[in-house]
């Protein structure tokens, strides 16, 4: 007799599905840049220009939150399980991309339509190349961080641990794409300076209250009865 396999909770279930959705949208958010507001003056300050930063951004640090989430909850092994999961729907939507952009465009689809299309989706092996490497070792390192500093503080100071793996993690992510897509095409170091002190700074602001958030909606939709 077969054994029925584990069900699956509520709060996986859901934070599964919502990764998958960040991860294939990260990419195509990532063609516009994003001025920050009051926080781009701080660029001028240190010797940059204004600080900006690529939307994809946000769908990224959504990724942090909820592996974090998802490690708080359920550990980390299934953390790093679902970060693993995660290069499938990656990997799928790039060649999906590949595909759709090597196939010829309907004879009535406007010519300026096609054009911006394939300026939006379109990438080079190495910008591929450097977001499957950059994805994978920041978000391993973002939730290998979190699990340790809960190790040690146990379930307290969630902001805390949840900014300081998503801070660091940030700084790797921005150093390999940045160095993998771009190096020797372009100086890179007033780029790599400028992603990371935005990154920083969206970390250790929008982090803390989105991981608040999502651990307490995973606690509720697994209550019993929920």
């Amino acid at each position: 007799m077969t054994a029925s396999p584990a069900p699956i909770s509520r709060s996986l279930f859901a934070f599964s599905i919502f990764y998958g959705g960040m991860v294939c949208i990260a990419g195509v958010l990532g063609n516009k840049q994003v001025a920050l507001g009051p926080l781009s003056a701080i660029g001028p300050m240190v010797g940059l220009g204004p600080l900006a930063v690529e939307a994809g951004i946000f769908a990224f640090l959504l990724l942090v939150t909820i592996s974090s989430a998802v490690a708080e909850l359920h550990g980390r092994k299934v953390a790093n399980r679902l970060v693993q999961i995660g290069f499938l729907p990656l990997i799928a939507s790039i060649l999906i991309s590949i595909l759709v952009l090597a196939a010829p465009a309907a004879g009535d689809m406007d010519p300026e339509r096609a054009k911006a299309f394939a300026m939006m989706m379109g990438g080079t092996p190495r910008i591929w190349l450097g977001g499957i490497i950059a994805y994978g070792i920041s978000q391993t390192l973002n939730v290998t961080l979190f699990a340790a500093l809960k190790g040690r503080e146990g379930s307290r100071m969630l902001w805390l641990r949840a900014a300081t793996a998503s801070i660091l993690s940030q700084i790797v992510d921005t150093l390999l794409f940045v160095s993998i897509a771009f190096y020797g095409v372009f100086p890179i170091g007033e780029l790599l300076l400028g992603q990371m002190l935005a990154k920083v700074l969206l970390s250790a602001i929008l982090v803390p209250p989105v991981i608040y958030l999502l651990v307490g909606l995973g606690r509720r939709l697994d209550r019993p009865g929920a």
